[in-house]
Parts: C-alpha cells; sequence; structure tokens
C-alpha cells in the first residue's frame, strides 16, 4: 500500500510541477456580486499548456463516451516507476472501459482490483488543454508515438460528484484532436479503441 501511495504522489507531482511554467496565470472571476460563482485560472502562453478546469465542450462529451477497448501500449512517460511494470507494462490490452454520462466503470480492467472503480454520475471535466506537441511534453514529460505537431491534447479528469475528489485509481485520460484517446496509468501510455458510443 505505501508503494502504491509513493507512486501516486510521485505521479501526481510531476504532472503538477509539469503544468506550471515561467509564465504568470491570468486569474478570472466569473458571476457578479458580492459572491463571484467561479475562478478560472489560465495560461495564454502557447507554450505550454492552458490549465483551465471546464465541462467537456460537447464535441469531446460526444468522442468520450462511450465503452473502451484498450488497444495497444505506446510507451512509458519519461519517470516510469516500478508500478509501470515495464517493459510490457500492465496486463491491460484487451480490457475495457465504460465511460457513461451517468456512469464511469474501470472494473473491466480484469488483473487489477486496484484499478476498478464504479461511479454513479461522474463529473467529467477538462483539467488542462495543450494546443500542441511541445506544450503537451512540456507540461506531461509524455511522448506519445503518432503525435504530430498541432495536435490539441485535451486531460480528462473523471471525479465523483459528492466529495469532488478524482476517481480513486492510477487512470488518467488524454483526449487527441477529438480522435484518439489515450490511458496513462502507473507512468504506463495506453491507446484505447472506442468499440461502443455511449
Amino acid at each position: 500500500m505505501k508503494k502504491v501511495l509513493g507512486v501516486l504522489m510521485v505521479l501526481s507531482f510531476i504532472l503538477l510541477s509539469g503544468c506550471g511554467g515561467p509564465v504568470k496565470p491570468a486569474t478570472d472571476t466569473q458571476g457578479s456580486g458580492e459572491f463571484p460563482s467561479k475562478q478560472v485560472t489560465t495560461q495564454q502562453n502557447s507554450d505550454y499548456c492552458s490549465v483551465e478546469r471546464t465541462s467537456l465542450d460537447s464535441e469531446t462529451e460526444i468522442y468520450f463516451y462511450g465503452t473502451w477497448k484498450v488497444e495497444k501500449l505506446l510507451g512509458f512517460a519519461n519517470s516510469y516507476n516500478e508500478a509501470s511494470e515495464y517493459p510490457t507494462g500492465q496486463k491491460f490490452i484487451g480490457d475495457e472501459i465504460l465511460v457513461k454520462k451517468d456512469l464511469f466503470s474501470s472494473k473491466g480492467i480484469k488483473n487489477y482490483s486496484q484499478y476498478q472503480t464504479e461511479l454513479r454520475n461522474p463529473v467529467y471535466e477538462i483539467t488542462a488543454t495543450c494546443n500542441n506537441k511541445d506544450s503537451f511534453y512540456r507540461s506531461y514529460k509524455i511522448d506519445i508515438p503518432d503525435l504530430n505537431e498541432n495536435d490539441v491534447v485535451k486531460a480528462i479528469d473523471v471525479s465523483n460528484p459528492s466529495t469532488k475528489m478524482s476517481i480513486p485509481v492510477s487512470l488518467s485520460f488524454f483526449v487527441v484532436n477529438n480522435e484518439r484517446l489515450i490511458l496513462l496509468s502507473e507512468a504506463t501510455i495506453f491507446e484505447l479503441k472506442k468499440i461502443s458510443e455511449k
């Protein structure tokens, strides 16, 4: 358990430290009156990803919802760890993840109970948008094979609506141009293939 927590802390540090940069983020308060409704922080420099927590746009929502099958291992982040099961990666190939508006389930990950979760009425949010390959790499230190120079990559967070906490498993999602879905688990990168809509 300590090993898993340590791995999660290291991965969180890598992801969070990579999102910053020398550009000071702008803060915009939305809403009016004495109690603003939402504070949004963005970075306006294309050298880095814009860090802004927003709801899924309709195009991304349509693409993201469905049943996904883990199709192939793409590689490892630059700072893989023991939990990455290097060099073969976790035994996820062929496993399924369900993403619906009212349900998220990773119970289709058969060989690892620690990655299995089910969440009713999940909150799906875009946490960062990278407008090119370089900004994505600067922020996440992940080299996705076949990522083109001007591809737009959106980091997707899945969280519990009551606690506002992210799912308690080491699974992160990246949507590339609403044409590819990448799964990151323990610094191991997989490509997913949609096998059914919604």
